[in-house]
């Protein structure tokens, strides 16, 4: 008698391999697209800025290495390949494996008729959002303004802004502009509206406890980055130190610097970036990682790429999300290269992003956009 346990290769559904992985790229964005040896197909998006060298990685670090595995094993992809690339762990190689990571989501999803947030049980269709300025070149004044007329337009509650200069050792972008946005901002807005602030690691631990403080006077209450990110023990003694939420993560992508962060309680509030940390895999596992140390996770995604569409349907899914999505005001005028890239577009109603519910990521990337990008491709011998 042969038993069926015995022969599990002879019983088991067939495995659908990674058939071929395509690129579609400019400077700033690049677009990967999946196909597997059953048919289907799934895009997703490496990380902006870029984009071009970022591409070059997919196909010479990722791709080798998934071409001909399963398509559904996207946990263990993502550790096949960053094991077999151990050696070369920098910053693009994560960017890279993100394309990868999200089109397979993206397949499991159209695979199974659900959204990605569905697929992780979440029943959302929309999710509060923060207007989140990029800019440091910006008056006070003005910055006041559109945030005024954002809120008018979008019903947008909550506003994140600029202090500081960029890894700016204690320097402020110009003199007194820090202390005089935080003030303009309240006085314009009123004290309903939830402020948030970006230094961008601009602080030593004295200096940034300082602006703290100020922060406090005025009910900010996010206060991101306040010192260089690769220094951990600074940001934790301004958490200790002070009563406002300090937050940060946008830039890690390993996991033993995130469970120190964690463990340590560097930051009250983590903020992994989808695409940095290498896909939607990995982000979850620090936020799940956030959730058992009692962390709220409000993901960082500072442009209009499908790194906030990714970043939606996370936040909608996660128990232990943070209070709002950040979603990037700049328009084209600031970023031009988002300009017809996917469809249907993001939508602010109430202050609130809805979230698509079609099958997989819910968005087509524009045909056009396509036809002007650089294209390469790498596909797996046995694809026919």
């Amino acid at each position: 008698m042969v038993l069926l346990n015995s022969v599990p290769n002879l019983y088991r559904e067939p495995t659908v391999n990674i058939a071929s992985i395509e690129t579609f790229t400019n400077e700033y964005v690049g677009f990967v697209r999946v196909r597997t040896t059953d048919g289907h197909e799934g895009w997703g998006q490496i990380s902006t800025y870029n984009a071009d060298i970022t591409s070059q990685i997919v196909h010479r670090h990722i791709a080798p290495h998934a071409l001909g595995r399963d398509a559904s094993d996207i946990e263990g992809m993502s550790e096949w390949i960053l094991e077999r690339e151990h050696k070369f762990p920098g910053s693009y190689l994560y960017r890279a494996l993100c394309g990868l990571d999200t089109a397979l989501w993206d397949i499991k999803g159209k695979q199974a008729g659900k959204s990605v947030a569905q697929l992780l049980g979440s029943e959302q269709t929309s999710l509060p959002v923060y207007a989140s300025s990029m800019r440091r070149d910006i008056t006070p004044e003005a910055e006041a303004e559109r945030f005024l007329a954002l809120r008018e337009a979008h019903g947008y509650k909550a506003f994140k802004f600029r202090i500081g200069r960029e890894c700016g050792h204690d320097v402020d972008q110009w003199a007194g502009r820090t202390e005089a946005i935080v003030k303009t901002v309240r006085n314009a807005l009123g004290d309903d509206a939830t402020l948030l602030v970006d230094a961008n690691s601009a602080y030593t631990p004295a200096k940034a406890i300082e602006v703290g403080r100020m922060l406090e006077d005025y009910g900010v209450e996010h206060f991101e980055e306040p010192c260089p990110y690769w220094e951990q023990d600074w940001t934790r003694q301004v958490t200790e130190a002070l009563d406002i939420d300090v937050s940060g993560g946008e830039q890690d992508n390993n996991m033993i610097a995130w469970a120190q962060m964690i463990d340590r309680r560097v930051v009250d509030i983590v903020q992994p970036d989808v695409c940095y940390m290498g896909g939607l895999t990995r982000s979850l596992t620090v936020a799940k990682m956030a959730e058992q140390a009692g962390l709220p996770c409000t993901v960082h995604c500072a442009n209009l790429s499908l790194v906030t569409l990714f970043s939606a349907h996370l936040m909608a899914a996660i128990p232990n999300a943070g209070k709002y999505l950040e979603y990037s005001i700049e328009g084209l005028d600031y970023y031009p290269w988002q300009a017809g890239i996917f469809s249907p577009d993001y939508e602010i109603k109430a202050g609130r992003l809805q979230l698509p519910q079609n099958p997989g990521w819910g968005v087509e990337i524009d045909p056009m956009w396509l036809a002007n990008s650089h294209y390469q491709v790498s596909y797996h011998a046995s694809r026919f």
